[in-house]
């Protein structure tokens, strides 16, 4: 909220079609709360779909969870730029690898997928894309509706 008590971010639309907009807030829970997605993973793949879309509240908020989560400013500087964050963990390295996969061209070629999905494992692709997708379109409403 702002300090006037509006409210900031995607949820000023979501209220234009309250009952569409609370399916989406309940997919967000959803996505934030009821994956397996440890939280460093989520925020990183959160903040490469902010950095692609150039989605400034996204990208702001995400960044202040994501410190709380761990995410380093080196991490974050690499994601802002585009880049994949030099990760020492397999996992989150594969996660991010694909995020990135999914934003740049909207789908993960035979050969990343051969490099990457193993190490992340379908459930992690299926949320990993959900979260990507979803991220995505509150991007594309905070575009649209000028949520700076």
């Amino acid at each position: 909220m702002r300090p006037d008590g509006a409210l900031r971010g995607p949820f000023n639309a979501f209220l234009l079609s309250p009952r569409l907009g609370d399916a989406l807030q309940n997919l967000g829970a959803a996505i934030r709360y009821r994956t397996a997605l440890p939280p460093r993973v989520r925020e990183m793949a959160i903040l490469t779909v902010a950095a692609h879309w150039d989605s400034p509240f996204e990208q702001s908020a995400h960044e202040h969870v994501g410190r709380a989560c761990g995410v380093t400013e080196e991490e974050m500087a690499a994601i802002r730029e585009g880049r994949v964050p030099d990760l020492a963990d397999p996992y989150e390295r594969a996660c991010a690898h694909l995020a990135r996969l999914m934003v740049a061209d909207g789908d993960v070629d035979d050969e990343s997928w051969d490099s990457w999905a193993d190490q992340a494992g379908n459930i992690t692709v299926f949320e990993l894309s959900t979260l990507v997708g979803y991220y995505a379109m509150i991007a594309l409403q905070m575009r649209v509706f000028r949520v700076h």
